[in-house]
This record gives C-alpha cells, sequence and structure tokens, in this order.
C-alpha cells in the first residue's frame, strides 16, 4: 500500500510540475522551424500577460518581422499594420500599430538583453508598450532596464537566426520580410 500510495505521490508531482512549467512556454512556428520560449511572468506579469492572450487568440500569426537589423534584433508584432493575411496591412506602416488593447505601464527589471532575450518594443513614452517586441540575435546591455523583458528563446534559436535581414540605410526596414507563422502557448 505504502508502495502504491508513493507511486502514486511521484506520478502527482511530476504531472504538476509539467503542466505548471508548460504555462509559461510559448512556441513560435517560423519558416525554418520552431522556437520555444519561456516567460517571466514574476518580472513582467502584465507583459506576459498581454503576450499570451495576443498569441493565445492568433493576433500573432502571420505578422511581418518589419524590421530586422543585423548583429541586434528582428522586431514584430504590429498586429494592425504587420498582419499580412489582414485587410490593414501596410508594410510601410508596419511597426507603427498595436493592438485595440491598451497600453502597458513598464515592467523594467533586472533581466539582462542576452542573445535570445524577448523585450517589448515601445516609443519614447516607457509606458507605450502595446503588441510590438523584439528578440536580440546577441547581447544588447545598452537597452537593460529600459525596455520590458519578458522572456527567453530556449530552444530554436538558430530559427530566429535565419529572419530575413533588413536594410542598415533604412533602419532595419524589411522588404518581403518574414512572419511568424503562429504563436500560441504549449
Amino acid at each position: 500500500m505504502i508502495n502504491f500510495l508513493l507511486r502514486l505521490l511521484i506520478i502527482f508531482i511530476l504531472t504538476t510540475n509539467n503542466s505548471m512549467g508548460g504555462e509559461n512556454t510559448m512556441i513560435l512556428k517560423l519558416k525554418d522551424g520552431e522556437v520555444k520560449i519561456e516567460l517571466f511572468p514574476d518580472v513582467a506579469p502584465n507583459h506576459v500577460q498581454r503576450i499570451k492572450k495576443l498569441a493565445n487568440d492568433g493576433k500573432y500569426d502571420n505578422v511581418v518581422f518589419h524590421r530586422v537589423i543585423d548583429g541586434f534584433m528582428a522586431q514584430t508584432g504590429d498586429v494592425k499594420f504587420g498582419n499580412s493575411s489582414n485587410s490593414d496591412f501596410d508594410l510601410n506602416r508596419a511597426g507603427t500599430g498595436g493592438s485595440d488593447l491598451p497600453n502597458l505601464n513598464q515592467e523594467f527589471n533586472n533581466l539582462p538583453h542576452d542573445r535570445g532575450t524577448l523585450s517589448m518594443a515601445r516609443s519614447q513614452d516607457p509606458n507605450s508598450a502595446n503588441s510590438q517586441f523584439f528578440i536580440c540575435f546577441k547581447a544588447a546591455p545598452f537597452l537593460d532596464r529600459q525596455y520590458t523583458v519578458f522572456g527567453k528563446v530556449i530552444e530554436g534559436m538558430e530559427h530566429v537566426d535565419k529572419i530575413k535581414r533588413g536594410d542598415e540605410n533604412k533602419n532595419g526596414s524589411v522588404d518581403n520580410p518574414d512572419k511568424i507563422i503562429s504563436f500560441k502557448s504549449l
């Protein structure tokens, strides 16, 4: 009887740990493969909640990487003008829109902008993040505590590295850009 209860307890613990870990794990599907992302609700709860809501509502599906700077980052997430399957799609305006939800107050934290970091894009106003985010190709410490870090790539960074780069003379704007195929919770 004790062995049975012990086995049951072990199964419960393993099941609980797997489900708890998955609730803050996302899969970003790109043309070259899937990217597994860990979210950080402990340091950016409102940003994580926003990303999960938009992603799980399908708002990021078919959204282009409108600004991609080699050696720096790939920016996406303009669900208004950057969704290539939407009637409002306008590549010239991609990067100027957001969602219908209100802007978020900053949640700057001490997590560094290392390779694979996901962070929210914003205007000059620190409290203007909405739906756009970027993934760092390499460390960008000058962004630390200036932008809200909300996640990190834990598998598949090689697929992020293959995102089409933009024109350096046009602040990384991309002609015929790559896009998010899908973005969902695990």
